[in-house]
């Protein structure tokens, strides 16, 4: 291999599903999805690449990445081409810029694990020694959720006293800025559409609505958690209960008379402002109709004055010209006399 990276610019961390913390910068998600739509788009390809960052105590922060040659045979998942000599010359020119960046991983935009993955993470191990795995999706859905999935490799030992295989394992997630990251995606986000300062009413009923749909989500998946445990195929987690119970102490109680009476004095505010809405935008129509037929009216009246004056000009010239027809034939008349 052309470029061979130094032992000492690998990242020596190893992720521990239950204690590990995933944070995937702005800038990670920006440049997958840049990636994706140059090479991959409209096809059923999926991109690859390279995730620098660091450790910062039990969290590794995922603070850029790096596209990479790829690719592979769609019915052979054992198939498949990376280019090394591209990921350690690539690797090289980022030391030089950030040398606290150093490799921790890989992505691809999924959306989901396939049957390669191993054997990859298995080649990225010779840049890194515990690989990490975050598959972005980048197609847009209805769901919402974040678009971000982390996994490490653990090696699985079989009971049956078949060899050991290597599988992965999820690890949670999650996205995070610093301060200039935050700042340079609002301003992203005010060009590609002027929100103001609190938006449009139908940008927050849009907002409103996504957060409806990821709330729903959340529930279902609740649902069919409790369900798998009740009906004895997932083993009861008490952490989970404990969870549970805690968003049920939140829920407030609907039916006692303080909260009946904030809601209908709440209610009843919002409906009054809606029939003021009403009146003020119905007074403002009829203003504007009675102004419009006014304007309509004075404009009538100066195009008849106007027409009116023309026609008074055009009387006065046919007069003189007609009084200077009959001077001429006057003078003509004394001088044959």
């Amino acid at each position: 291999m052309s470029a061979m990276i130094s032992a000492a610019s690998m990242s020596r961390g190893k992720p521990t599903p239950g204690s590990t913390t995933v944070v995937v910068h702005p800038l990670v998600l920006l440049s997958v999805v840049d990636h994706y739509n140059r090479t991959c788009k409209d096809t059923t390809k999926r991109a690859v690449g390279v995730l620098l960052g660091s450790w910062k105590g039990n969290v590794l922060d995922v603070a850029n990445s790096f596209a990479v040659p790829f690719e592979e045979d769609a019915k052979n998942p054992e198939v498949y081409f990376l280019d090394h000599d591209y990921l350690g010359s690539m690797f090289k020119m980022f030391r030089k810029v950030n040398a606290r960046e150093k490799i921790i991983g890989w992505y691809h935009t999924g959306p989901k694990l396939r049957k390669g993955d191993v054997n990859i993470n298995e080649v990225l191990r010779r840049f890194c020694p515990h690989p990490l795995l975050v598959i972005i999706d980048v197609r847009p859905t209805d769901h919402v959720e974040l678009p971000v999935s982390a996994y490490v490799s653990v090696e699985e030992v079989h009971s049956d006293g078949t060899p050991s295989s290597k599988t992965f394992e999820h690890l949670p997630s999650e996205v995070g800025a610093e301060e200039a990251e935050e700042v340079g995606v609002e301003h992203l986000l005010r060009d590609i559409k002027d929100l103001g300062a609190g938006g449009s009413l139908t940008d927050k009923i849009q907002r409103q609505l996504a957060s409806l749909k990821g709330m729903h989500a959340c529930l279902h998946d609740l649902h069919e958690y409790v369900g798998l445990v009740t009906a004895k195929k997932l083993p009861l987690n008490h952490e989970i209960s404990y969870l549970l119970q805690n968003v049920f102490n939140l829920l407030p109680n609907m039916e006692e008379p303080t909260f009946v009476s904030s809601m209908t004095s709440l209610t009843s505010d919002q409906m009054l402002v809606l029939y003021l809405s009403a009146l003020v935008r119905s007074t403002i129509a009829l203003h504007n109709l009675i102004n419009n037929k006014i304007e309509n009216h004075r404009a009538e009246q100066e195009k008849e004055k106007k027409d009116n004056q023309k026609k008074d000009k055009a009387k006065s010239k046919k007069d003189r010209a007609n009084d200077s027809e009959k001077a001429g034939e006057a003078k003509k008349d004394d001088k044959k006399a």
